[in-house]
């Protein structure tokens, strides 16, 4: 009988596209989650937190792969290095992480988390693999809705982004659970680069809206790291779905 992976994180944006692609994929899936859910057709959810460091040796016994979703504001670190202990001391084979486009380059708070716990991952002693991607379309969609709620929209020169579809990521994620471990792979971003003001233009025009914009400047060295595309991930492979084609599906306000 082949051993269910292993989801942190599996109730979240790409945790809820992930196990049913695993499901598909004919492999059963167990979900640590800090709410407690009825399990069945495969899914074992059980209950845990990553942060407090409760629950997670009985949701790692008898797993051989762990795909780390899980994660928030901060604590990421904290959170990574309690699952790899329990996943090192019960023999998992694969680790496989989610992180950020320059968790080691941007000089903000959560990249450093990001950072800090893709190095609990590599340091482990865990054969894993770790994919950076890109902010989703979600999280743009959440910050331009809070935006144009503003008579004035504050647009920070020098901000760019590529946003990639989560469903892409989702997709991708699954293919190296179920490959062997790879170590860092290649990034994965959005097809195009857009600046602060072209979201904003894209969301405000796919739902009828009008507002101003005010040009601002980001300052200190996050802003420099923003400006010299710190977060960005140019000339390799991208995903498919642009801004607006995620807007035209009818994510709007």
């Amino acid at each position: 009988m082949t051993s269910p992976i292993l989801i942190t994180g599996g109730t979240g944006t790409l945790g809820r596209q992930v196990v049913p692609l695993l499901r598909a994929a004919g492999r059963d899936v167990r979900v640590l989650s800090r709410h407690t859910s009825e399990s069945g057709d495969g899914v074992d959810y059980v209950s845990g937190d990553l942060f407090e460091g409760t629950g997670i040796e009985a949701a790692v016994d008898g797993v051989e792969i762990v795909l780390h979703l899980a994660g928030g504001p901060k604590g990421d670190e904290v959170a990574t290095r309690n699952l790899v202990h329990a996943a090192a001391g019960a023999g998992v084979q694969h680790l496989v992480y989610i992180s950020v486009i320059g968790a080691d380059r941007v000089p903000l708070g959560w990249f450093a988390s990001k950072a800090a716990a893709e190095r609990a991952v590599a340091e482990s002693g865990l054969p894993w693999t770790t994919l950076r991607a890109a902010q989703f379309h979600d999280l743009m969609l959440s910050m331009m809705q809070k935006m144009t709620k503003l008579p004035v929209i504050p647009v920070p020169g020098g901000l760019r982004f590529q946003p990639v579809d989560s469903g892409e990521v989702a997709a991708r994620l699954v293919e190296l659970t179920l490959a062997p471990p790879a170590g860092l792979v290649p990034d994965l971003p959005g097809p195009t680069v857009y600046g602060m003001a072209d979201l904003a233009r894209g969301y405000l025009r796919a739902n009828g809206k009008h507002r101003l914009m005010l040009p601002v400047r980001m300052p200190g060295k996050a802003g420099r790291a923003y400006r010299t595309g710190e977060n960005l991930a140019l000339g390799g492979t991208t995903g498919k779905r642009t801004w607006e084609g995620f807007l035209a599906a009818g994510q709007d306000a």
